[in-house]
Parts: structure tokens; C-alpha cells; sequence
């Protein structure tokens, strides 16, 4: 018997912007996921209002025109901003909350997230970008009770940190040593989670990308 289109199984569409640097660590994701077609802005057009979900990964500081602070040292940004890559991402966010989509964001991602929801960051802090901390899971948080997902320690390492919460969004875990924000998640909102750290580059974060892509599937429109 014929099947007709309405019975063929669509794939869910994640939309995303990923840095060469780090397609590797990602691919390594998406191949657990094959059932989710990922669209990725740095590579290709991306029609975002047929997307089923957003996923904002690391990179460069923030250019300063989506900033919504004063920059009194503008030393301390990185000379590698991508302005492009900004104002998609921004875009991405508020088409992704205006339609209830899943939202997954890491590290500059968790800022980008953070920023776009009305809350500024701290533009230098100390102690949170060594060597050790980028791809060891070596730096130990302290989680809400309530928090959705908990991990003892993490591979966290940035320049750059939360400083004014973004409307609606909850703490759910902190640096152990120094009380930094390390993970937020969006009240009252289906799925809208950010991380400081990168759960992309250790298997230790598995429950975290099954439960967003797990989202993506029921989101499906």
C-alpha cells in the first residue's frame, strides 16, 4: 500500500551556529541523534520559523552592540568577535521564544541566552579559564535542589560569567569555590537550559543532550 505524505515521518529541525573548531566534538552529539536534521548558520540559510528547536554553543565574546552595559574596559573583550554570528543568534532566540521551542545553550551560548532575556554579564572575571578547566571535568559546582540536571563537576572554562539574571531565569548550579553562575534554566517555559560548561565534550553529560533531544522530537510542529 502507497503511504501518503501526511504519514511519512518529518525530522525534527534543530537550528544552531557552530565554530569549525568545535563541528568535531559536536558531530560526535548529533550522531547519537540521527532521527534530527541539524542546520547550521555558520555553513547555510537557516529557516528558522520551521525549526523545531535552538541549540547557542561557545565562542567569542559578545560584540558590544548587543551588550546591555557599559564596556569601561573594552580591553578585556576578545579581538575575534563575530558581529554576524551575534545578530543571528539573537534573532534565533526570539524567534525560538515566541513559538515555545526548546532551547539548549552553552557557554557563550548560556551569555547570548542570558543577554537576550535582558541581563548583563560580568566582561572579565578570574580563575575560570585555565587550562586544565577546557577539557577536564575538574571544577566542582553546587547545585539548587531542585535543579533539573546535576553534575559534581564540570569542564567550565570562560572569561566571562552572569552578572544581572535575565528575566525568568532561575539559578540551578554555582562554582563551588567562588558562587559563579554555571547553569540557569527559563521558568514557566517548556525547555529553556544553559550551561556554563561544555557537556559537548564528555560522555559524563549524556542525560542532558537525550533529555533536549528527547524535547525536539515533542516539539515537532
Amino acid at each position: 500500500m502507497a503511504i501518503g505524505k501526511s504519514q511519512i515521518r518529518r525530522m525534527p529541525n534543530l537550528a544552531t551556529w557552530i565554530r569549525q573548531k568545535d563541528a568535531k566534538s559536536f558531530r560526535t552529539i548529533f550522531a547519537k541523534y540521527p532521527d534530527t536534521k541539524v542546520w547550521n548558520a555558520r555553513t547555510r540559510n537557516v529557516p528558522l520559523d520551521e525549526m523545531d528547536g535552538l541549540l547557542l554553543s561557545g565562542g567569542s565574546d559578545i560584540s558590544p552592540e548587543f551588550l546591555r552595559q557599559d564596556i569601561p574596559d573594552p580591553s578585556v573583550l576578545d579581538k575575534q568577535i563575530d558581529s554576524e554570528r551575534d545578530r543571528w543568534e539573537f534573532q534565533a532566540v526570539q524567534n525560538a521564544l515566541s513559538r515555545g521551542l526548546p532551547i539548549l545553550a552553552i557557554c557563550k551560548g548560556l551569555q547570548v541566552f542570558n543577554v537576550a532575556l535582558g541581563g548583563t554579564l560580568r566582561l572579565d572575571i578570574q580563575g575560570h579559564n585555565l587550562p586544565d578547566q577546557k577539557h577536564r571535568d575538574v571544577q566542582s559546582l553546587r547545585s539548587a535542589r531542585g535543579a533539573s540536571h546535576r553534575f559534581p563537576k564540570v569542564n567550565s572554562a570562560h572569561h566571562q560569567a552572569i552578572y544581572q539574571l535575565g528575566d525568568d531565569l532561575e539559578v540551578e548550579a554555582w562554582a563551588a569555590h567562588d558562587d559563579v553562575i554555571e547553569q540557569v534554566r527559563l521558568r514557566k517555559y517548556p525547555f529553556g537550559f544553559a550551561v556554563q560548561y561544555h557537556p559537548e565534550r564528555s560522555r559524563i553529560y549524556d542525560a542532558l543532550f537525550d533529555d533536549f533531544f528527547a524535547r525536539l522530537e515533542s516539539a515537532k510542529h
